[in-house]
């Protein structure tokens, strides 16, 4: 039975006052199990507060919408407080304790990615958090939460049982959170949107990696990620993943059309993508895009912190590695028309303006 690759939307967990919580179920996206990974957002309205909170799965965020603040715990490390704003990618790894504030009327718009193969479900996140009606605290006795504090009952019971909210709250009143240092960003956050491009393609599209060359964190959790702007009627040229990653792609703007080819030369996936989708491309499976004519931009995580492509078109393609005799034989064609193929796109890489 085919795993069935259909772009999906996320549904709502929970929501609480100061927001929402999203996440792509593995029931609606099979991918999401076979491949191991988990996807979600983050809504936060204007004082917005997401609780403390671990989780059992590697991540990257980014940030879709909005600015805000982010606090991060490593294990055995400082809390680093970090300003953040659309563009934003973050590498969270395994017993990342983090908790995310807006205070500005933009809603912010935090999307998750990672690695669930080692978590409870397989395709999803599950997170612990550290306090609210859910919190972990909650399950323990007054006894071992007094001990473990060195706390009296009556204060255990009012420390514990005083934040009824799930989650994500409001905050009010008099309450300020810490400021975010700039110098907390150096390592923990990059801006895809400001960062040097790695390719740049006139009216074709342009692509910022995340690896760790420039985030050295994704190595600790193990993905790789890119964002890639799709010029209006630009294609993406036709690829796989040679290094055995998986590539789960998130819809940030604008819509296209989407072919993916599979096993025995069948094409698996015929279907238009639009802004909030999320799908799944299988190991080794080709890929194409082409942008409506507004364009389109995506982010994406591969499943190795540095992945390697093969194009089979454009300049780089290994097309154009391959030797003409070669060629021939494999299309079985005359060299007149194995020259014209070759003649053909030498100087597009990847990215393939629209026809004039």
């Amino acid at each position: 039975m085919e795993i069935g690759l259909s772009p999906k939307l996320a549904k709502k967990v929970y929501e609480g006052d100061g927001g929402s919580y999203f996440a792509w179920s593995p029931s609606e996206l099979p991918m999401l199990r076979e491949g191991n990974i988990g996807a979600a957002k983050l809504s936060l309205h204007k004082n917005g507060f997401a609780l403390p909170r671990y989780s059992d799965s590697s991540k990257v965020a980014y940030v879709l919408q909005g600015s805000g603040v982010a606090g991060i715990v490593l294990p055995e490390s400082e809390e680093k407080v970090v300003a953040i704003k659309k563009g934003d990618a973050l590498a969270l790894p395994f017993g990342v304790v983090t908790w995310w504030y807006n205070k500005e009327e933009t809603e912010l718009i935090v999307l998750f990615l990672g690695d669930t193969s080692k978590a409870h479900k397989a395709g999803e996140f599950t997170d612990f958090f550290l306090t609210g009606s859910n919190g972990i605290f909650t399950g323990f006795s007054t006894e071992f939460v007094g001990r473990a504090w060195d706390l009296e009952e009556s204060d255990v019971k009012t420390l514990v049982g005083k934040q009824s909210g799930k989650g994500v709250v409001q905050l009010e009143g008099s309450i300020t959170l810490p400021e975010p240092k700039s110098e907390h960003r150096i390592g923990m956050a990059l801006n895809c949107e400001e960062a040097p491009l790695d390719v740049d393609i006139k009216g074709g599209g342009r692509v910022v990696v995340l690896n760790t060359k420039n985030l050295p964190l994704v190595g600790d959790v193990g993905l790789g990620a890119d964002l890639v702007r799709l010029d209006g009627g630009a294609m993406c040229s036709p690829g796989f993943s040679c290094d055995s990653a998986l590539q789960v792609t998130y819809i940030v703007r604008g819509s296209g059309r989407v072919q993916v080819v599979g096993v025995d030369g069948h094409r698996v996936l015929e279907t238009t993508i639009k802004a909030g989708n999320l799908f799944i491309v299988p190991r080794f499976f080709v890929v194409s895009k082409i942008a409506d004519p507004e364009g389109m931009e995506w982010f994406s995580i591969i499943t190795t912190p540095n992945p390697v492509f093969t194009h089979l078109a454009g300049s780089s393609s290994v097309w154009k590695a391959l030797s003409p005799s070669v060629l021939q034989a494999a299309f079985n064609v005359d060299s007149g028309v194995e020259q014209l193929f070759r003649s053909k796109r030498t100087s597009d890489a990847i990215f393939f303006p629209p026809p004039n």
